[in-house]
């Protein structure tokens, strides 16, 4: 009888009870890679607590109630806790984070061995894994989403704890092939990088009847959907300020974040507030309708990897404006898919009334993204993983 893949998946991102969004893609990923035959998936999921009296704050208050084991939405999830330092002590958070889980996987190893740990975040997932794979004697592999590079790799205390992770690994995984090249360029092995896209709901993100979802959503003219957390690398400010050089047109502002009081009062000194939608966090399940929705998704950061909301978008058959940022010219290779601008309001304020003047098809839209699926994400996943086990 073949000995199933057993997978340690680490990963400071993944949903809860209170925070049901965050790190929903890996959450996704991770289920598809659990309905692979001969495969079984647990999920560590370290959540950081402060000590009294900073535990004591709201943020902490909710993530101190969290089941230590549970049976997430079909995965077998636990979630210890390990001391954190906020603001300044990212440096230590891999060391933290290891110290902290080493004694659970080590009885969950004894009774059932693991043959790979599968860190979903460069930093600080990377690193920890790292240790807790030297400890059990088993590989390790990584995956880079963005941020963890972009962020993480341009700070000296983590940088090196990045790279001495990269050395270490079996293998990588990049989220576009852009992100690959700032790896390669930071100083990793690109023999060892594979670009592992994200995967997508082709049945849920789908186009709709634009103008009859326009119309539920009490919207008569241009209708465009920023989707992302409101902060200043998202650069939603910008979309803002355009919006007062659209008539007519209504954002929708899908996402919640430490902006959003600028973003409110930024909205009210340019007279567009009554035209901007803060819709805070919006449970995934209900962002195909809005998105679908929408004539224009605009996603403009500073840095991305591969944004999932671009591909959502465009599966909608929703065009998208991005900037020149990660994966960007993966997916817009052409007019139809939308419009790849400089960060600046002029550029956006142009490519948004382009696309209104010919707004392009939805169906051809979508075409842009035919290759992403769930499906070959978890396929791709498990091969990766399974050589660097040595189980293929």
């Amino acid at each position: 009888m073949t000995q199933p893949l057993r997978i340690l998946t680490l990963s400071t991102l993944f949903p809860n009870a209170t925070t049901p969004n965050f790190g929903i893609f890996v959450e996704r990923q991770t289920a598809e890679l659990a309905r692979r035959p001969a495969t079984e998936v647990t999920v560590l999921n370290p959540v950081g607590m402060p000590h009294w009296p900073l535990s004591g704050l709201w943020q902490y208050r909710a993530l101190a109630d969290l089941p230590e084991h549970e049976q997430w939405r079909g995965l077998n999830v636990y979630r210890p806790r390990f001391g954190l330092i906020p603001k300044v002590g990212g440096g230590s958070n891999p060391r933290r984070i290891a110290n902290a889980l080493l004694p659970l996987i080590k009885r969950l190893h004894e009774k059932a061995p693991f043959d790979v740990i599968d860190a979903e975040f460069f930093y600080p997932d990377g690193p920890a894994a790292m240790r807790l794979a030297e400890a059990l004697g088993i590989p390790f592999t990584i995956k880079a989403r963005g941020a963890d590079i972009h962020h993480w790799g341009s700070d000296p205390k983590c940088r090196l704890q990045i790279l001495h992770a990269a050395e270490k690994a079996s293998a990588m995984l990049a989220v576009s092939e852009a992100l690959k090249r700032d790896m390669v360029a930071l100083g990793m092995d690109d023999d060892k990088i594979a670009v592992h896209y994200t995967g997508l709901d082709q049945d849920k993100f789908r186009p709709i009847n634009r103008a009859k979802a326009k119309r539920t959503l009490g919207v008569d003219g241009p209708l465009l959907i920023t989707t992302g957390a409101l902060i200043k690398r998202k650069n939603q400010d910008m979309v803002i300020r355009a919006l007062a050089d659209v008539p007519d047109a209504v954002l929708m502002l899908a996402g919640e974040g430490e902006e959003e009081q600028n973003y409110r009062a930024l909205a009210k000194q340019l007279g567009v507030a009554e035209r901007v939608r803060f819709l805070g966090s919006v449970p995934h399940d209900q962002l195909p309708q809005l998105t679908a929705a929408a004539d224009i998704a605009i996603l403009v950061s500073r840095s991305e990897g591969l944004a999932n909301a671009w591909v959502e978008a465009l599966a909608c058959g929703t065009p998208v404006i991005i900037s020149e940022a990660g994966g960007a010219r993966e997916l817009v290779n052409s007019p139809v898919a939308g419009r790849i601008v400089d960060q600046n309001v002029e550029a956006i304020v142009a490519a948004i009334k382009a696309i209104l003047t010919e707004p392009p098809e939805q169906e051809m839209v979508r075409s842009a993204v035919g290759r992403f699926s769930w499906e070959n994400n978890g396929d791709q996943l498990r091969s990766i993983l399974g050589k660097a086990a040595r189980k293929i």
